[in-house]
């Protein structure tokens, strides 16, 4: 666990459509104090995101990321307890779309919430991304002092990824497709992934980035509670995958559980 800071830093990383932004959206609503940073928002220029073999723009791969950036922004955090002076988030522009949680439930909890607005409790950084935790990410996963890790089926994240309309990138809208002159980073027309992305870049890179916290490298299989153990990660339970009224309710409990250890200390 990082040492007590200005800030407690919740990261919630699992694959692509698995409910991290919206995740993150409800923590922000219930908690008081609390700001979000996106990964996405630390994505490299249009023009420097890796081209893959098949002249597609790979937007789901480490060498996407300016982490240097991501890395200085979340030890600024850290010391000054918010985020750096000159950020701004691109992210929060995108949909996350149709929210599938009462809104008695998320009252509930802002109930709940609400005797945390009277205790000396740091500010709260919800960072979401699809690519935290990762061995190569060790010098940023380090920096998490709660670690959620969500979960969804290859079926599952195809179709809600598929169904998506488009992102805001840093000069425009993203769309990984081709036209007479090559790959295309961004329009302000066709705004959808190209054919076969999900299956040729999202899955395939997810698999590779985290294979190694479940048995047998299946990323829709049985995790390694022991790995989670050693890397202080919070896995999504069965019971709450694919039911984001569940999983609202699991997250409250470990954001709550990590206040009650702060203010023990």
């Amino acid at each position: 666990m990082a040492q007590p800071t200005n800030a407690i830093l919740v990261g919630i990383s699992g694959p692509s459509s698995s409910g991290k932004t919206t995740l993150a959206r409800l923590l922000r609503d219930i908690f008081a104090n609390v700001f979000i940073l996106h990964e996405d928002d630390f994505y490299k220029t249009d023009a420097d995101i890796p081209i893959n073999q098949n002249g597609v723009a790979d937007w789901d791969c480490l060498e996407a990321i300016d982490l240097p950036a991501l890395q200085h922004a979340l030890e600024h955090i850290r010391e000054h307890g918010t985020s750096p002076p000159d950020f701004y988030s691109k992210e929060d522009r995108n949909s996350v779309g149709k929210v599938d949680v009462a809104e008695s439930e998320v009252e509930d909890l802002k109930w709940k919430a609400s005797r945390w607005m009277f205790q000396d409790v740091p500010p709260i950084a919800i960072i979401d991304g699809f690519l935290l935790y990762s061995e190569e990410m060790k010098a940023v996963r380090d920096l998490f002092d709660v670690k959620i890790f969500l979960r969804t089926d290859y079926k599952t994240a195809k179709d809600r990824r598929e169904a998506r309309s488009g992102y805001v990138t840093l000069e425009g809208f993203w769309k990984a497709s081709m036209n007479d002159t090559g790959p295309i980073g961004h329009t302000d027309t066709t705004l959808q992934d190209p054919p076969g992305y999900v299956d040729n870049v999202v899955w395939p890179n997810y698999v590779e980035d985290h294979a190694f916290l479940f048995k047998d490298g299946n990323v829709e299989g049985e995790l390694k509670d022991d790995r989670l153990q050693d890397l202080e990660i919070r896995a999504m339970p069965v019971d709450a995958q694919e039911n984001m009224t569940a999983c609202l309710h699991w997250a409250y409990g470990v954001v709550e559980e990590a206040l009650e250890k702060r203010i023990a200390r």
